[in-house]
């Protein structure tokens, strides 16, 4: 295991209600014969991050009765209808205190970008400084690596479901941007439309 896989904690946001796909949670949405958050941990997990903590919110229940999550640290966000920030403060929240120094965020309903990406953002980690973002076609998209030193501030700024934007706007001159697009596509799954994503 290298340094980078100790010290960076995956961390998937998992928690939405799936508001524009009828209220079907995106957690439990069906990808190649196994609930989508399965799948995005698989992916975590290929890249190296064997730490993973995954952010659940709607229908939490039924997505730990459902999913083969193995050992990773399930962190309820009761706040999830909220938006995304409240889960990435929450995930955040749940990394103080263990020996990561980094989370690598990725969300549940991206299932076009694999382990590849993650690999590549992942080693461009460089202690609890680092700010690191896939882009796809010179455009910031997912995953991001937040150092930890960066997470007080993050947590202060991510309402709503705008996340670790407002600080990553903020702070655009310290991102290290790594070109995934010719190894992944970074669509997102929040319409009816967009399932046809899904295998």
């Amino acid at each position: 295991m290298t340094e980078n896989e100790q010290q960076v904690a995956g961390l998937l946001l998992a928690a939405g209600g799936g508001r524009r796909l009828g209220g079907r949670p995106k957690a439990l949405l069906e990808h190649r014969g196994r609930p989508l958050v399965e799948h995005a941990v698989g992916v975590l997990r290929a890249a190296g991050c064997t730490r993973v903590h995954v952010v659940l919110g709607a229908a939490a229940a039924a997505v730990r009765e459902r999913a083969e999550l193995g050992d990773c640290v399930l962190v309820e966000n009761p706040e999830w209808a909220e938006g995304m920030g409240s889960s990435l403060r929450a995930g955040l929240d749940s990394l103080t205190g263990t020996a990561a120094r980094a989370a690598l965020v990725s969300l549940v309903d991206q299932p076009g970008i694999g382990a590849e990406a993650v690999r590549r953002v992942l080693a461009a980690y460089e202690g609890e400084a680092s700010l690191v973002s896939a882009a796809y076609e010179g455009v910031r998209g997912h995953p991001v690596l937040l150092g930890a030193a960066h997470w007080a501030g993050i947590t202060a700024t991510a309402t709503g479901d705008r996340g670790a934007r407002a600080y990553l706007k903020e702070h655009e001159d310290a991102i290290t941007f790594v070109e995934c697009a010719d190894v992944a596509e970074p669509y997102d799954i929040d319409t009816a439309a967009d399932l046809t994503h899904l295998e």
